[in-house]
């Protein structure tokens, strides 16, 4: 069972940034700017500790979220997608003209059994 899955679309835009970045890593911040949407940078441009939850794993590359900021989202799953628009980050995708969004769906009874027992 995943917490958090991808676009067709989205993947499309993460394969074209691995090609001209190599690994990538996303991460949902909550912080200033456009902390709340989940943003993807080099891999070894992203300081994580023990304030960041990873949630899986989406088009090869692993997703993390501040613990804070999953605190408000933990009762969801998450699917990363992308549209139009520039974002007010540093995300790599900015250049492009799109930013990554997060849709969200409350878990099923199932899903929040499931990952309540891990």
């Amino acid at each position: 069972m995943k917490r958090i899955e991808i676009t067709d679309k989205a993947i499309a835009v993460v394969n074209q940034l691995k090609k001209k970045h190599g690994e990538l890593i996303f991460h949902q911040s909550g912080g200033c700017c456009d902390g709340s949407s989940p943003m993807i940078f080099e891999k070894d441009d992203m300081y994580l500790d023990e304030s960041d939850v990873h949630l899986g794993v989406v088009a090869g590359v692993p997703f993390y979220m501040n613990i804070d900021q999953f605190e408000y989202w933990k009762h969801t799953h998450l699917t990363v997608d992308i549209t139009e628009g520039r974002g007010a980050s540093f995300s790599l995708e900015i250049p492009l003209g799109l930013r990554f969004i997060i849709h969200s769906r409350l878990l099923t009874k199932n899903e929040e059994a499931f990952f309540n027992t891990k």
